[in-house]
């Protein structure tokens, strides 16, 4: 009776039984004032905000995957896989060299003269040759790399060989190139590796469509022309002097004949040599290999030029090649033509020179280092008796203009 009960009730304390008025009695604030609870809302930001930044890393990853999946296996299946030359070389097996010991990797690559898509560079008859031919060594050790041309009018022994309509083309002596026409790339693989005594281990066969959009992809290749070239048969015209060629001049450039060099073949092979050259020296030196916005067009344009066997018919195995000849120095990397001369009983065809052809057959057979000498410059003569001939040709670092 007569007691307040507008105070709290006996034994309690300020603010008991009410929560937030507990709340407030502990952090010191009276009764009445408002609460103010701990802010959580920048520690929840702070986690949505790497929520969305993970998934948003997450589909950039796999999206990532998702073009560079697409665009593998566009590149892999660009690639023509040649499987009848391995089923019809399986036939001469037992005639057919040993893999080198060393761990040396022979390629042959083959220039087809197909005219297919172009009507510029000739009629195409319905007869494929081989307009070039280069026997690429890769050394056991993969410290040097040696590309050995072998010129299309050297006359050699072509051996019985099945023609792809039927039929047979009979033993005979006959320059080189008509082994391409007479029975495709096995026969012309089975001539290479008489003349060489080396097991071929991959081909790849390039035609004219191929090579211009490999030159195209690099944006094209330097070259020097000691004096104006006019070509009638290709509509080419170009100056002298240093000059970047793009694909359709590229290929009337190494095909010309009769414009250049008084229609000389040996000339013209330096020509192709020293475009090879300026070609391998562009890739590596522009860093096309690590630039992908380069390397997509490239891939694309080699990929579908190529018409190779089958364990050299992925991208990972080109790549795997590409890698292994990128790691070897430019001036390693040589160029140069079998040792000839015209042909006994016919100028305009070619023979081998002797003995020193059989030293540079041997050299690769053995897996031994190739002695060379870039043109131009004299080779010390070596006193003692028996030394390895030397060879004249071209490397990357080479200035094309010397």
């Amino acid at each position: 009776m007569g007691a307040d009960m507008t105070g709290p009730p006996e034994g309690d304390s300020a603010g008991s039984g009410d929560p937030r008025r507990l709340r407030d009695a502990g952090a010191g604030r009276g009764p009445g004032r408002p609460s103010r609870r701990p802010s959580r809302r920048p520690r929840s930001r702070r986690r949505v905000l790497a929520r969305r930044v993970g998934a948003g890393l997450a589909l950039f990853v796999l999206a990532l995957a998702g073009v560079g999946w697409y665009f593998y296996q566009r590149f892999d299946s660009n690639i023509t896989v040649d499987s009848a030359t391995a089923r019809e070389l399986q036939r001469y097996e037992e005639e057919r060299p040993e893999p080198a010991a060393s761990g040396a990797t022979n390629i042959l690559l083959i220039g087809s003269d197909s005219r297919a898509g172009t009507d510029r560079h000739g009629r195409d008859t319905g007869v494929e040759r081989s307009d070039s031919a280069v026997l690429l060594h890769l050394a056991g050790d993969r410290d040097s790399v040696t590309a050995l041309s072998i010129p299309r009018d050297l006359m050699v022994r072509i051996p019985d060989c099945r023609r792809p309509g039927g039929g047979t083309s009979g033993k005979q002596v006959n320059q080189f190139n008509f082994s391409f026409a007479f029975g495709g790339a096995a026969c012309t693989i089975r001539v290479v590796e008489k003349l060489v005594g080396a097991r071929v281990d991959h081909h790849v066969i390039v035609d004219f469509q191929g090579f211009k959009k490999v030159v195209d992809a690099v944006d094209g290749v330097e070259v020097c022309l000691p004096e104006p070239m006019r070509d009638k048969s290709a509509k080419l015209r170009l100056p002298a002097g240093r000059q970047v060629l793009d694909g359709e001049q590229a290929l009337g450039y190494v095909r010309a004949r009769k414009s250049l060099d008084g229609g000389s073949d040996t000339q013209r092979m330096v020509r192709q040599q020293e475009f090879m050259a300026s070609l391998v020296n562009k890739v590596q030196s522009n860093g096309v290999l690590f630039n992908p916005l380069r390397l997509a067009p490239l891939l694309d344009a080699v990929t579908s030029a190529l018409t190779a066997n089958e364990e050299l018919s992925s991208l990972a195995e080109l790549y795997d090649l590409v890698r292994v000849v990128r790691s070897v120095p430019s001036g390693r990397v040589h160029f140069l033509t079998v040792p000839r001369r015209p042909y006994r009983h016919d100028a305009n065809r070619d023979e081998l020179v002797q003995p020193a052809a059989g030293r540079l057959f041997e050299a690769l057979r053995t897996d031994s280092v190739v002695r060379f000498v870039a043109r131009g410059e004299k080779a010390e003569r070596k006193r003692e008796a028996g030394a390895p001939p030397v060879f004249k040709g071209t490397t990357p670092e080479d200035d094309i203009c010397r």
